[in-house]
C-alpha cells in the first residue's frame, strides 16, 4: 500500500487541481474482523464550483481501484469469503 502513495497524490492533485502541498492525506493501520472491510477511505475536500459530483464520482472510482489494485498485490491473507475489494469510500463534500 505504501508504494500507493504517489500515485495516488499525483492523482488527487490532478483532477482536483490543487497544489502538492495543500494535498494532505495519510495510511493508516486498520484492524477489523475477518468479515469487515480491511480498508477504509475518507475524504474531506473543500468545496470549488468545479468540483461537480461529477468529477468527486469519477475521483473516488480511481481512488478505489487504485487502494484495491495494491490491496490485492500486497496482502497475503485475504479471507475467501470476503470480496476481494470491499472497501468502503465516503466523502465528506459540504
Amino acid at each position: 500500500m505504501a508504494k500507493t502513495l504517489g500515485p495516488v497524490r499525483d492523482m488527487l492533485c490532478h483532477d482536483l487541481s490543487v497544489d502538492v502541498p495543500a494535498c494532505r492525506f495519510a495510511m493508516l493501520p486498520v484492524y477489523a474482523m475477518l468479515d469487515l472491510p480491511r480498508v477504509n477511505v475518507e475524504l474531506s475536500i473543500m468545496p470549488r464550483a468545479e468540483r461537480t459530483r461529477d468529477l468527486l464520482m469519477s475521483v473516488c472510482a480511481k481512488l478505489r481501484v487504485m487502494v484495491c489494485d495494491a490491496r490485492d498485490t500486497n496482502e497475503s491473507d485475504r479471507n475467501p469469503d470476503v470480496d476481494s475489494c470491499t472497501e468502503t469510500m465516503s466523502a465528506n463534500l459540504a
